[in-house]
């Protein structure tokens, strides 16, 4: 028997409206560790922006905010520290935005106390870790009418979004699997006294289950409409043994260290299966205690065709590749290139990634300055978040198959798919334009 979920609550469906399109965004920024830096970075240089207010517990970071605010030739942005200056930061009158990339454990407070001061709110991935958190997101966003956007990046990913141009075509038939996860040695960062290091340990110690699913399953998401006409509807989850962490820590700080000595909750490689309202089955991949390539494992298949994305980007079409074989990914690239891609020189995965940062900001900007609703909301946001408790909770019922709560309270069935061109495009924006 299935394990429930926090289920289905409160009051009928009642999205946030649109955005109001007031032509310029103004910003606050909650954390400018290394990624707020860099959106800051980004977002410096965009026309419809005006970055009024940054926050962090470190002077010398804000500081850093304030010399790239100074290197772009932007006006100089009020400064707001400690642990509190986040609240002030968002009683502010003159945002329209707070944008949080701080430890996870601040997303949802910066985001509830940002809605609940008037502003919309942006945060970093994954929006919440629990439950209960993900329902306090949702049902803010409704009390205040103010949008809650999760930046997953990985859904802009050039190869992510030809597949998501492909499978609406029909090319690969109907979509009946597909694959994502987070898989990236992050061993010497676990164990790094700076950045994310030092804060990270809590996921590892404390739970076992899929703690960062949201990179694997946005772009699966939108292939697959979830929940935007299709819903997950459950899952199981299995981890294999900790041993990784344990292995490195020997290695590194000696068999008697502390680090070799504690106690590790979370498997080295987490298995999350997902089954969908219309049928598609899921399968999520977490891990990043192992010496590995860098891998997203993204794979869409369908009845007619199938498209992978590690550790080269491959496909086979029904009718256009040879019985049995794989083939090169670039002549589809030309033809079937996403609109927000096309024109676009091939690049490195790590240009990729400064693409697909930029895409996410720049889209969500013109959405609030343009007065449209943005690519990814709260539901979005929720759901695809809810798999770091829903999977803890299937391990440790000894993987047995949880039910996810429905976000939309039945609304997923005629809600618009994700970036549905146009509007989903800025209005200004021509197809063929990089931002």
């Amino acid at each position: 028997m299935a394990s429930k979920g926090i289920p289905s609550k409160g009051p009928a469906f009642r999205p946030a409206p649109p955005p109001e399109g007031k032509g310029k965004v103004r910003v606050g920024i909650v954390g400018i560790g290394e990624i707020g830096l860099r959106h800051l970075v980004k977002l410096l240089p965009m026309a419809e922006v005006e970055i009024r207010a940054l926050c962090d517990v470190r002077p010398e970071r804000m500081e850093l905010g304030l010399e790239a605010a100074r290197r772009a030739g932007r006006p100089k942005p009020d400064l707001h520290g400690g642990e509190e200056g986040y609240k002030e930061l968002c009683a502010r009158e003159d945002l329209d935005l707070v944008l949080t990339a701080t430890p996870w454990q601040w997303h949802v407070p910066v985001c509830l106390e940002a809605m609940g001061s008037g502003k919309h709110a942006a945060t970093e991935v994954p929006a919440a870790v629990t439950l209960e958190d993900c329902w306090k997101l949702v049902e803010t966003s409704e009390r205040t009418g103010r949008q809650c956007v999760m930046l997953e990046n990985c859904c802009y990913g050039r190869v992510e979004l030809l597949a998501l141009n492909m499978a609406r075509k029909g090319l690969f038939g109907k979509t009946i699997h597909a694959r994502g996860g987070y898989l990236h040695d992050l061993r010497a960062i676990k164990f790094s006294a700076r950045g994310e290091g030092s804060w990270s340990q809590e996921e590892i110690l404390g739970r076992d289950g899929d703690p960062y699913p949201t990179h694997g399953l946005g772009p699966v998401a939108w292939c697959l409409d979830l929940g935007r006409g299709n819903r997950m509807e459950r899952l199981v989850s299995m981890s294999s043994a900790p041993l990784g962490l344990r292995l490195y820590a020997e290695e590194r700080f000696g068999a008697s260290s502390p680090e070799a000595e504690r106690d590790y909750a979370q498997g080295d490689v987490v298995l999350t299966m997902i089954r969908a309202a219309r049928g598609e089955t899921i399968l999520l991949v977490h891990d990043t205690n192992s010496p590995r390539p860098y891998s997203r494992n993204f794979l869409v298949q369908g009845t007619r065709g199938i498209l992978r994305k590690y550790p080269v980007p491959l496909i086979h079409l029904e009718g256009r590749t040879p019985p049995g074989e794989w083939e090169d990914l670039a002549p589809c690239m030309e033809e079937f290139d996403h609109p927000l891609w096309k024109g676009v020189p091939p690049e490195s995965r790590e240009a990729e990634r400064e693409r697909m940062d930029t895409l996410a900001l720049s889209r969500l900007v013109r959405a609030f300055a343009g007065g449209y609703p943005p690519d990814m909301d709260v539901y979005d946001a929720a759901s695809w978040s809810a798999v770091a408790e829903l999977s803890a909770r299937s391990i440790a019922g000894g993987n047995i198959p949880v039910e996810f709560p429905d976000f939309t309270r039945g609304a997923w069935r005629s809600r618009p798919p994700a970036l549905d061109l146009p509007p989903g495009r800025s209005r200004s924006q021509p197809e063929n334009k990089f931002p």
